[in-house]
């Protein structure tokens, strides 16, 4: 065998064994999942509490409920005119609510007055990487739940109030 048969046969069997190790050295943790995509937001009132439901499409990501003065525009930090005494931020990450292309994938209100009896509006306050946020108005200081559901997957909160079915 000649002298540069050889160099490229040693050449290609180098980078078999390196992409070959490269590949089992890659941890299990380093599969990439696909961003959860927000799709809608709803609300509802029942007996003892008003619920907001936040629809995705693939799992439910890590989402962070927290007590705001006044909820803000993400990215630009603009107030978002929701009418309330007080608000809670719901910030959902790592999630989008537009697809690769730039489309959005969300088709619930972006701001809307809402008559509950403590939950008085919801406004979708950011899609702004990888972070996408809500911002919810109460009356009075909303005393939540939250928890996740499956087969759709959604995120829920519940705000507790007195019972208005009796």
């Amino acid at each position: 065998m000649n002298h540069l048969r050889r160099r490229q046969l040693v050449a290609l069997a180098t980078g078999a064994l390196l992409t070959a190790g490269i590949t089992l050295a890659a941890p299990a943790s380093a599969v990439v999942r696909p961003t959860p995509l927000v799709v809608n937001a709803r609300w509802g009132g029942h007996c003892t509490y008003d619920r907001i439901v936040i629809d995705l499409r693939g799992r439910v990501p890590e989402v962070v409920v927290t007590r705001v003065p006044k909820p803000v525009q993400d990215g630009s930090g603009m107030p978002v005119p929701l009418a309330g005494k007080h608000f809670l931020q719901i910030r959902l990450h790592p999630a989008a609510a537009h697809d690769r292309a730039g489309d959005s994938t969300y088709h619930g209100p972006k701001l809307v007055k809402i008559y509950l009896p403590r939950l008085k509006g919801l406004a979708m306050t950011g899609d702004f990487e990888g972070y996408v946020t809500f911002g919810a108005a109460f009356d009075a200081k909303p005393a939540f739940t939250s928890f996740t559901l499956h087969g759709p997957e959604r995120f829920v909160l519940d705000v507790a109030h007195r019972n208005v079915c009796r």
